[in-house]
């Protein structure tokens, strides 16, 4: 009897030291009775995902595969899973004293993350779609634990129960669509559909192969709360505790995007024609929305829930530019571009929602724009970084913000799509309304009641690291941009 060939794990050595590193912290906190154990954990579980990046650098070659080619390591991986582990890792340093706060101090919280963020490594890992679709499992219900952690209130389980609803709707569109590709092509490997999809000049695909694209990219649209899928976003974004709504912010976001762009570059590279026009709609609608919806919200959450859309919707420009076919230097500009863009988005996101974490009256969190009234009086320092993360996020030159969009509407014009370019700027340029809205709150509006400005040495480090990438990127980006093109290179590797 001829014994079965183990494969090699190399290629996932982090995934594998997270999930037996995850195991042992999990047996950790059920057996050991201890008033801080907590707090080891926490401290445990963001040890855990930094070792993870230079362990992604020991095991990575310039392209490996294994578990029979489901699972793939490359540049584009090395550089997802980079801003993935330090999102994830930022979000857990910074919620330490939240949890504190509002009695949810549980062990399970940032094991719950590290489970999550296992799920979005595999993600962007995925060769073929049965691992695409149970790595988005396994990150999906852990996230939706998290969402609705606040036992205690209504709206985190209100969150908890739409975020879970809406994402199994959307993991049945994808798995649907799966299912049209397989029936159609005959194999959900990547590299298989790749050789197998490919129609020369004149010739259409079978209907059944774009239908199940199209539920594919409803799915992922679910998954980056793309318009017209972005419905669950504001209310769970305002509900979920907010370490949790940073958490949804940042790494389930840039994990969704580098999935998407493998999928679509990958296996359906020659179908550009084809998916390039959703993308281009999701583009401009998600843009619109989130310029406009933005401009009345009186809770700052719900705010970035819908600067959140806006971003993906600006991101989805690259991918639009990437379904040009016939212009390899188009493509390959416009990921770049869309890596660039995400990788700015992370910073600017963590130092946020780092501000918003320290937004508490009299030992209770508030929400209100209006309740950063006189921040500039009060807490100088906090405002002025605060500002800065504003003027980022509208795109205000020098700041990183300003070089992402550049960048971005730099590869709609080299792809051709000029009015994409058009509709980002004016998109743009109503959207910074209200970000400079809150800085005018922050500057010009008297105090009502003043907060209780408490910086934990956490939170401000976070802050102190995110606000000096924010603001001096601009002088020097090539590492970013750098990794951003070797990433993008790696996909077109055969």
């Amino acid at each position: 009897m001829q014994m079965a060939n183990i494969p090699n794990l190399m290629p996932a050595l982090p995934e594998i030291v997270i999930a037996l590193g995850v195991l042992t912290l999990l047996m950790l906190g059920v057996f050991v009775k201890r008033t801080n154990i907590v707090r080891t954990i926490s401290y445990a579980c963001i040890i855990l995902l930094l070792v993870a990046i230079p362990l992604m650098l020991i095991s990575s070659e310039e392209r490996a595969s294994t578990f029979g080619g489901v699972f793939i390591v490359d540049n584009y991986t090395l550089y997802i899973k980079t801003f993935i582990l330090l999102s994830a890792s930022a979000v857990i340093l910074i919620s330490k004293n939240y949890i504190e706060m509002q009695a949810i101090e549980f062990f399970e919280f940032p094991i719950l993350i590290v489970l999550a963020t296992l799920g979005m490594m595999m993600m962007v890992s995925s060769n073929d779609f049965l691992g695409l679709y149970l790595s988005i499992e396994l990150q999906s219900l852990a996230l939706y634990v998290v969402a609705a952690f606040q036992r205690n209130s209504a709206r985190s389980s209100e969150a908890g129960l739409k975020y879970f609803v809406l994402g199994a709707l959307s993991s049945g569109l994808m798995l649907y669509g799966i299912s049209l590709i397989y029936g159609f092509a005959g194999s959900t490997s990547f590299d298989i559909l790749a050789q197998v999809i490919i129609y020369p000049d004149g010739m259409r695909p079978a209907a059944g192969i774009i239908v199940g694209l199209v539920f594919i990219m409803a799915g992922f649209a679910f998954k980056i709360s793309a318009v017209p899928f972005h419905m669950w976003t504001p209310d769970v974004y305002e509900g979920a505790p907010t370490p949790v709504t940073a958490l949804f912010a940042l790494a389930p976001k840039i994990a969704a995007m580098g999935l998407l762009i493998r999928t679509m570059v990958v296996p359906f590279g020659d179908l550009g024609s084809e998916w390039q026009q959703i993308i281009i709609f999701m583009a401009l609608a998600s843009m619109g929305l989130g310029a406009f919806a933005a401009i009345n919200q009186k809770n700052i959450k719900r705010m970035m829930a819908y600067s959140s859309i806006g971003h993906m919707g600006y991101a989805l420009i690259g991918l639009a530019a990437a379904g040009v076919v016939d212009d390899i230097s188009a493509r390959n500009h416009g990921i770049q571009a869309m890596l660039v863009y995400l990788g700015i988005y992370i910073f600017m996101n963590v130092g946020t929602f780092s501000c918003i974490l320290l937004m508490k009256r009299e030992g209770r969190m508030v929400e209100g724009i209006d309740d950063l009234a006189g921040l500039s009086k009060t807490s100088p320092g906090l405002a002025i970084i605060f500002s800065i993360f504003m003027f980022s996020m509208a795109g205000i030159p020098p700041l990183a913000g300003f070089l992402g969009k550049l960048y971005i509407f730099e590869s709609a014009i080299n792809a051709n799509l000029h009015l994409l370019a058009i509709f980002g700027v004016l998109a743009s340029v109503v959207g910074a309304f209200y970000y400079i809205r809150i800085v005018k709150v922050m500057y010009f509006d008297p105090p009502i009641d003043t907060l209780d400005i408490t910086i934990p040495i956490e939170v401000r480090s976070i802050l102190i690291i995110t606000g000096f990438i924010t603001i001096f990127l601009i002088l020097y980006p090539m590492p970013l941009i750098i990794g951003a093109e070797h990433a993008a290179a790696a996909l077109f590797i055969k």
